[in-house]
């Protein structure tokens, strides 16, 4: 019988080995099974590039935690999209993200929204890469492309070359005064 080869054995048995060799087969078995379940769950979700209903556009920023936007301003403001892109878990919308803007000096990303139930799966990615993906092909050299990066979502949108623009310049908002 040959002798264990674990550092930590005392016995430096055979039933030692084998027990090590199992052990590091579990992990592996483990390391497999999740990578499985990534795999599976990427492969669940799909992209389209095209613009919401009004309906499911509306359902993705609550639904997401953004704030709600009348039907009378989606209306009015989803057909001016430059693009916009739509993951879908089978056929049902789970995440969006629009770009608006003049078509050539100005752009802004907008509405990048995930289904609390469907975040923390790499669909915000997904919907960056796309988004990216079209600015890169038509925006010219001189257009200048922003956001607004609410709590936390900054860290996704420099993974994709998004920078702070403050000191520089910082953003504001128009803030309507009651009449």
């Amino acid at each position: 019988m040959r002798s264990c080869t674990s550092k930590n054995c005392k016995t430096r048995s055979t039933p030692c080995r084998i027990e090590a060799r199992f052990a590091h087969q579990g992990a592996l078995r483990s390391i497999l099974s999740r990578a499985k379940a990534a795999l599976r769950s990427a492969m669940r979700y799909s992209c389209v590039n095209e613009i919401p209903s009004v309906e499911t556009y509306r359902a993705l920023r609550t639904g997401s935690g953004l704030s709600a936007k009348t039907v009378e301003a989606a209306e009015r403001g989803l057909p001016h999209t430059l693009f916009a892109v739509q993951v879908l878990d089978g056929a049902t919308p789970v995440g969006m993200g629009r770009v608006i803007g003049d078509g050539g000096c100005f752009y802004q990303v907008v509405d990048i929204a995930v289904l609390k139930a469907h975040q923390g799966k790499g669909l915000g990615k997904r919907i960056m890469a796309e988004i990216v993906k079209y600015l890169e092909a038509n925006v010219p050299e001189s257009g200048y492309v922003s956001l607004i990066a609410d709590g936390e979502a900054q860290k996704l949108y420099a993974q994709f070359g998004f920078v702070h623009t403050a000191p520089a310049s910082v953003g504001m908002a128009f803030k309507r005064r009651t009449r």
